[in-house]
Order: C-alpha cells, then structure tokens, then sequence
C-alpha cells in the first residue's frame, strides 16, 4: 500500500516523505534489497522506544498527581510494552504499509505482534525526527488513549491472559500452566511468585499481590518475549 494512505489514518503529514518510507522498511526488506542495514526502521526503532517512555511518562505525572512513583511505573509499563504498541498498531492497520522481504511476507510478519510494535516505535520517532515533540506527544495521546484509560481503570492487566489464550488457540495446540514458585512476605503484605508453562518449560514469570495478578504479570511477559515463537518453539 501507499504510505500515504497511513498519513491519512494517523492524520500527519511528513514533510520528509522519506522518513516514513524508513519508518515502514523492516530490517528483511533491506536485507532483502543489499540496503546498509541502516537503511531499515532500526534506528527510528530505537529513538521512539525512547521517545515514546518519555511522553507516557510525562502524561501520567500530568493526569495523575495523586499516583506514587512505584504505581506510574506500574501503568507506564502496562502501556509501553509489546502487547500495547501491537493493539495501536493494528487500530491503524499499521502492518499493511509495512516493506517487508519475501520470506518474512510468507511467514505472516505483517501481523506478527513483535514487528507490529517495533513499527509503532519507529513511526513515532519518524515523526519526532521530523517534526519534534509536539507532533511526537499529538500522535502518541491520541494512538494510545484507549490504552493509558484502561491501564488507569486498571483494565488493562486483565486483557494479558485472554490475549495470550487468544493467541494460542490460533498457533496450534499448546498446553500452558501457571505453577506457584514462592510467596513471599507477611500475611497482609505477601507477594506471589508465578511460572507461566508452555509445554512444560517456563516462557514468562511474573508477581503479584495476588494470585491473579501474578499470572498476568507472567502472562504479560510471556507476550512481550514475542509470541508465537518464545512459546511454539518450547
């Protein structure tokens, strides 16, 4: 597809067309093409990994004065993880405009969850190079308020589970266990610690002030390592 067409859906204009192309070349593509390995989204990856902590960081320390630091950190990694970047990066069907080579199109890559999110990163550092923070800071708020309101309502943990449940049903048959590794602490004050199993080896741990809280903290981690290789391949 035109890049165009997703200046259109995020409602930015890139007044160096080139850095949206850079932002939509995934490392296969310029592998692919003999490019400089420069020339694929890595780099704008690692400026909007940055760039996008920063803005998340400032918008919970400007919406929640009430919150302590150990609970912005709580919500700002709820947002800024691989599993949220890939919901906002299908929400504007990012994978479609992706440049990807041949074998990484065969194997679904435009849908998986990893590139997906990597892509996130690299449109919002494409647009910080290209317009600065402000233009960077309009693009994130409005791609990522659905998801800093549910980290906020505290909606957002409880999706870990499903999705990854959701995940697995579509890659095949595989069984997976949340096992109690150790509690630690007082009794009003304890900390569950919890494996997550994939076919019998550990693919996430996670803890929690509770049980189900510690599976979504595995759950989510799991997610993050990259499904459906990190389990598939146990």
């Amino acid at each position: 597809m035109n890049e165009n067409g997703l200046s259109e859906r995020i409602k930015y204009t890139f007044r160096d067309g080139e850095l949206l192309k850079l932002a939509l070349t995934h490392s296969s593509c310029a592998n692919e093409m003999k490019m400089p390995k420069y020339r694929s989204n890595e780099r704008l990856e690692f400026l909007g990994d940055a760039v996008l902590e920063f803005l998340i960081s400032e918008e919970l320390y400007s919406r929640f004065p009430a919150l302590e630091e150990g609970e912005m950190t709580r919500l700002r990694a709820a947002i800024v993880c691989e599993a949220s970047l890939c919901r906002c990066g299908n929400a504007i069907s990012v994978g479609d405009f992706l440049r990807l080579g041949r074998g990484e199109e065969q194997n679904g890559g435009r849908k998986r969850p990893s590139i997906v999110a990597d892509t996130m990163e690299a449109l919002i550092g494409a647009i910080y190079v290209d317009s600065g923070a402000d233009a960077a800071r309009a693009f994130v708020l409005d791609a990522f308020s659905p998801v800093i309101e549910a980290a906020a309502a505290g909606r957002l943990m409880a999706d870990y589970k499903s999705k990854l449940q959701e995940m697995l049903q579509m890659g095949g048959q595989v069984s997976i266990e949340y096992e109690i590794e150790r509690e630690e602490g007082p009794e009003h004050d304890k900390l569950f610690f919890v494996a997550l199993k994939g076919n019998g080896a550990v693919i996430g741990r996670g803890c929690g002030k509770n049980k189900k809280e510690a599976e979504q903290s595995a759950a989510k981690e799991a997610l993050e390592k990259g499904w459906p290789d990190c389990i598939l391949s146990v």
